[in-house]
């Protein structure tokens, strides 16, 4: 998943081109780390001490691990530790820069720094993306100081039902307060009960079709009623699962019918509302939200 962040930062300032992007991606959902790769960026071996032991594996049917502990650049115990670690999301897209000859590692880290920069993120919210868990990611994406944290429960469940049911490649952007938004469609569910909500799905017509189609198990090629109510039947789960999980609190809400708008369509507030753009496919969706405020749909 951090590779859908970083790699399009660095497709954003033309580091990498579109199909090296993409080529990246779908090599990552195969490949396993390269010790020796995992040895140099956990500062366990120097660069030169790894392409030595590399060397030696063309010469010897051995395990990069065996022959590095046999050199003494390694122990066992380490050895052990980077084995486990050959999944790291962070470590496969650094590889893959690498091995292509994208950037080297120097480089890697100037752009990581720059992005950082850019971004306004904490080493801790870097930290989180490289994790590639989703509870983890959703958080520095909601930095947003007026969201209450129900909401922000809300919006955390409804990344990890985007990522379960429409796109594991889930890339998430910054909430942002607002208190009107005009958008070309939408699908929507009003929450009614100890509490208020509304919610929507707008967002680019590719992206739109795709949710619909992926989660309707069926294709759509227009936006119309039937492709709007798909995606209200994938809000409408989404919100039985909140309503489930705040109904072991105590807390009791009741799901409204789906309404959808397949023109153009304004939605007012008098008090705040949210908008958190969602990537699938590289396609903007957008959640719209608003909690205890009166709304006005024209």
């Amino acid at each position: 998943m951090f590779g859908i962040y970083f790699g399009k930062y660095l497709l954003d300032k033309a580091v990498i081109t579109v199909d090296q992007y993409e080529e990246m991606l779908e090599e990552m959902k195969s490949a396993r780390l390269k010790m020796g790769l995992l040895a140099v960026v956990n500062g366990l071996m120097t660069e030169a001490q790894a392409e030595m032991v590399n060397q030696l594996q063309q010469m010897q049917d051995r395990r990069f691990g065996d022959i590095a502990v046999e050199k003494g650049y390694l122990t066992e115990e380490q050895v052990e530790s980077l084995l486990k670690k050959q999944g790291d999301q962070y470590l496969l897209f650094v590889q893959a820069l690498t091995d292509h000859g994208y950037l080297t590692l120097e480089e890697i880290q100037k752009e990581l720094k720059a992005y950082k920069k850019e971004e306004r993120f904490s080493a801790l919210d870097l930290d989180a993306i490289k994790s590639s868990d989703l509870d983890n990611i959703v958080p520095v994406f909601l930095k947003e100081s007026s969201i209450p944290p129900i909401m922000k429960d809300y919006i955390a469940l409804m990344a990890r039902s985007v990522n379960r049911f429409i796109d594991t490649d889930l890339r998430l952007e910054q909430a942002e307060k607002i208190n009107s938004i005009t958008v070309p469609f939408i699908a929507s569910q009003e929450l009614t009960g100890e509490f208020s909500y509304f919610v929507g799905i707008s967002g680019e017509k590719e992206a739109v079709l795709t949710a619909a189609s992926t989660f309707g198990r069926e294709e759509f090629e227009t936006i119309d009623m039937d492709t709007l109510d798909s995606v209200c039947e994938f809000i409408n789960c989404n919100n039985g699962l909140y309503a489930s999980k705040l109904s072991e609190e105590d807390i009791e809400l009741e799901l409204m019918p789906p309404a959808m708008y397949t023109e153009e369509t304004k939605i007012q507030t008098e008090g705040p509302m949210y908008k958190m753009p969602m990537y699938i496919s590289g396609k903007r969706l957008e959640l719209i939200i608003c909690l205890e405020a009166k709304w006005q749909i024209s």
